[in-house]
């Protein structure tokens, strides 16, 4: 009796024999495109770095790095950092912290989730913070609530408006209540900076979530957001399971919140650098 196993093709593969070279579809290597997660597109590396990480086709806004923001917003060799040798420690021995911080810093290249220091935009001296994705999500810890609580207060005494950027994913769970901690810290900084009658910008990008969101992050004096990002305390996963109800479509994205006056504008990353310059020049009486 025949059986199936009779017609399979043999395992034994040609001298030479390439899988590449059987299949009718073209082989691009990952490294020179990607797919845009909204539309699905297919994207060459290079296009997207053109266009600022931003998909031509459908607008979806990618996520950048700490130092590819300070880049594209600030004037050109005018970013001087603060505070860049502040590291993160273990201060409650959270299994497996250590190494996920080793990991962080080699994926990110940074030595924390978070870059500050002073630029200028548009010719305006200002205090800048960048939050980073790469850095464990941009978690807040103790050395990121250091380091953006000494931007205010310098930027207070150098009189100085503060541009933040915001990416997180709320507070770092291995700090515990020293992470917690760093919300009313933060915001004490924040108050003192505004008692001083200077300028707080917060653009908010995707995603800002947790003590983030409940502290630095929405108490700007002008609050931007990149298009569709998500900006949460609680995500709309954990408000479902909790409601056990449907959330509306769009739930917590920038420009929900823009409808609701959470946000007071929602700006396309090719208009930020503009928008930004603007808003400093018409504080400093320039406009």
């Amino acid at each position: 009796m025949l059986r199936k196993s009779n017609f399979k093709k043999s395992r034994n593969q040609l001298e030479g024999f390439s899988p590449n070279l059987q299949t009718d579809k073209p082989y691009v290597p990952q490294e020179l495109c990607t797919s845009c997660p909204s539309c699905k597109a297919m994207l060459f590396q290079n296009d997207l770095e053109e266009n600022n990480g931003v998909c031509p086709k459908c607008g979806y806004h990618f996520r950048l790095s700490a130092r590819q923001r300070i880049g594209l917003i600030c004037d050109e060799n005018t970013y001087e950092p603060w505070d860049e040798n502040l590291t993160p420690k273990d201060p409650l021995s959270f299994p497996g912290y250590g190494a996920k911080l080793k990991a962080s810093r080699l994926r990110s290249r940074e030595l924390e989730g978070v870059l500050t220091g002073k630029a200028s935009v548009g010719g305006v001296p200002c205090a800048i913070f960048a939050m980073d994705a790469g850095f464990m999500m941009g978690s807040m810890g103790s050395v990121i609530g250091e380091k953006i609580t000494r931007l205010f207060e310098r930027a207070v005494k150098e009189k100085l408006p503060v541009i933040g950027f915001t990416v997180s994913g709320g507070a770092r769970m291995q700090e515990g209540i020293l992470s917690l901690m760093q919300m009313a810290k933060t915001s004490g900084a924040v108050k003192l900076h505004s008692d001083a009658g200077l300028l707080y910008i917060t653009v908010l990008t995707d995603p800002t979530t947790g003590g983030v969101t409940a502290s630095f992050a929405m108490e700007g004096d002008i609050i931007l957001s990149e298009p569709g990002a998500l900006i949460a305390f609680a995500g709309p996963r954990v408000i479902e399971q909790t409601m056990r109800q449907k959330l509306p479509k769009g739930f917590q994205t920038a420009e929900f919140l823009l409808e609701k006056g959470f946000v007071d504008a929602v700006v396309p990353r090719k208009e930020l650098r503009d928008t930004l310059s603007r808003l400093l020049r018409l504080h400093c009486g320039e406009v």
